[in-house]
């Protein structure tokens, strides 16, 4: 699944293709992602210049003076700039075709992503407007993170798990900065020290620095249509690795679920 270090790589993978680039033709192949596509999008930015592009949480921002497109990618999603001549696929449900040839192109099998139209200010959209802060910007910091906490009796795990709390914490990224921090992600969120969160606080921006870096890498072709979309497997400490030792003690990673997710933790290092 895509998380913030995988949009935030994409971001800046398609932005010197698109960037200030003049929108010809918008191809809806299907009418309906997560929610519908607004049937009307191709009369709303054909001939539209793309003034800049950015991203929020999980969401790509497509600005235009007369409004902003939103593309979340979902479980599955994955954006591609093609020639236009390339054969579009069977997850390929929704593309920009540009004057300078290129044509982005969005391609999700499981359609959980979105393709969402505003002609107002974006941050003021419901689906952005309620985010929590940035987990790397400044914002993002001890008095506010355990402000937050104090009456949260959820686990820690789907505490830095909630948007509106701090964005981008999914769950592979939770597990290895709850590792890190050596924090068991079963605690109760307003059971745990301001010095136990502020080691919490730098594990997570650690981690999704790190996992930026090596998505950079990973995710470095975003012009080939059968490019593959990587992740943060090769750095990865305890998630997906139930029963492989710790690699800091040999004690065997555990598999628990928590709130309907996949979590690793070494019950040794992490309490």
């Amino acid at each position: 699944m895509p998380e913030l270090p995988e949009v935030e790589t994409t971001m800046l993978g398609i932005k010197p293709y698109v960037h200030q680039q003049i929108v010809n033709q918008v191809n809806i192949y299907h009418k309906s992602l997560r929610w519908p596509i607004d049937q009307k999008l191709n009369q709303k930015i054909s001939h539209k210049r793309v003034s800049s592009l950015t991203r929020r949480g999980k969401y790509l921002i497509f600005n235009f003076d007369n409004g902003n497109l939103l593309i979340h990618l979902g479980m599955s999603g994955s954006l591609r700039v093609l020639d236009t001549q390339t054969p579009r696929e069977k997850h390929d449900h929704f593309e920009l075709i540009f004057e300078n040839g290129k044509v982005l192109r969005l391609r999700d099998p499981r359609r959980f992503g979105a393709v969402l139209w505003t002609n107002t200010a974006w941050t003021q959209h419901k689906l952005i407007k309620n985010l929590g802060p940035e987990p790397l910007t400044t914002e993002f910091d001890i008095a506010y993170l355990y402000q937050k906490s104090r009456k949260k009796t959820c686990s820690v795990k789907s505490f830095i798990m909630d948007s509106h709390i701090v964005v981008g914490v999914g769950n592979i990224y939770a597990s290895e900065s709850l590792f890190r921090a050596g924090i068991h992600p079963t605690r109760a969120a307003n059971r745990i020290s301001k010095a136990r969160y502020l080691k919490l606080i730098e594990a997570i921006k650690w981690i999704l620095k790190r996992a930026i870096r090596e998505g950079g890498t990973t995710l470095k072709d975003f012009t080939n249509a059968d490019g593959k979309p990587g992740y943060f497997t090769q750095s990865l400490n305890v998630y997906g690795k139930a029963e492989q030792a710790c690699p800091n003690c040999n004690t065997p990673i555990k598999h628990k679920v928590i709130a309907q997710r996949a979590t690793y933790y070494c019950p040794q290092c992490q309490h």
